[in-house]
């Protein structure tokens, strides 16, 4: 291990889209629940470089971190209910870890939005700190094949490279097949690449506690959390509508801000809720302390 009295910088860098899908996996789609956690991602990433030889954990040291993505207007975010509220709360849990932030506007193409330069601006950053040597090993949350020359430059400066990588698929509520993955290219370039999905899967399966970590933390929210009535201190009872059914989860019509619940906090099937469908149900906080459906039942 490298046992010099300098720390090894490392330079953490996100493409936050990319981030974005792999946490709404872990999210609403994989048994876990739940979403990954940036302060246990950094320790994981710390364990990691220990464990490849790069360094003892105590002399890692997270000198850069940077968050790239495309963003929405503000107006947009306002017309999307809890929008602006999410997007700060996450920019503060960005900030508590110290990771600084840089977005673009999304952009209008052929009907669709979508991010435009993030890769380059994200590459070019990267390639800052290299060049200015500023890191010693950089860490990389991406998956496309775009950022294939940014890992020859680095490899040719001496930068080493750990590749934080992902593969999964599902098939969403239309039918469709979705796929994640990270490029081959991108994985056969980086001198240290990880396989997240696998050491995810094999880590839950064993209770290790370094996997556990990777994310929020996922216990039921208090009782002061959730709405009770004063008088009986029984959870208050609402009824609406279904709006929608995904696959595994749907959401509720509720005022301001629809709810989503689990397939697993309905009462009875959830296969035969359908988008219209009369139900009664409560509404407890989540882990992001944010308003869920539970005890979901049709009426």
């Amino acid at each position: 291990m490298n046992n010099c009295y300098s720390p090894l910088r490392l330079g953490v860098f996100y493409d936050g889209n990319f981030l974005l899908h792999t946490s709404n996996y872990y999210n609403y789609i994989h048994p876990q629940r739940s979403r990954l956690s940036i302060n246990g991602l950094h320790s994981f990433i710390k364990n990691k470089v220990e464990e490849v030889g790069l360094a003892d954990y105590d002399k890692c040291q997270i000198v850069e971190a940077h968050y790239f993505r495309g963003r929405i207007s503000a107006a947009e975010a306002a017309q999307r209910g809890n929008q602006l509220y999410n997007d700060r709360v996450f920019e503060d849990i960005l900030m508590a870890e110290g990771i600084q932030t840089h977005y673009l506007p999304l952009r209008n193409f052929m009907g669709k939005k979508e991010e435009r330069g993030i890769d380059v601006w994200l590459a070019l950053e990267v390639l800052e700190y290299a060049l200015k040597d500023k890191i010693d090993v950089a860490v990389l949350i991406i998956s496309d094949t775009d950022y294939v020359p940014l890992l020859r430059k680095l490899n040719s400066l001496g930068i080493r490279t750990i590749l934080l990588s992902w593969e999964f698929e599902y098939v969403n509520d239309d039918g469709v097949r979705m796929v994640t993955k990270t490029s081959h290219e991108l994985l056969q370039m980086a001198n240290y690449p990880i396989a997240m999905h696998t050491i995810i899967e094999e880590g839950l399966d064993n209770d290790d506690e370094n996997v556990i970590s990777l994310f929020v933390d996922s216990e039921p929210a208090s009782r002061e959390e959730n709405d009770y009535n004063s008088e009986t201190g029984e959870p208050i009872i609402e009824r609406s509508e279904i709006l929608s059914i995904k696959s595994g989860f749907g959401f509720v019509k509720y005022p301001n801000n629809n709810l989503y619940f689990h397939s697993m906090d309905v009462i009875g099937d959830f296969y035969d809720l359908m988008p219209g469908d009369p139900v009664e149900f409560t509404i407890e906080k989540n882990a992001q302390r944010q308003d869920v459906a539970k005890n979901v039942r049709k009426l």
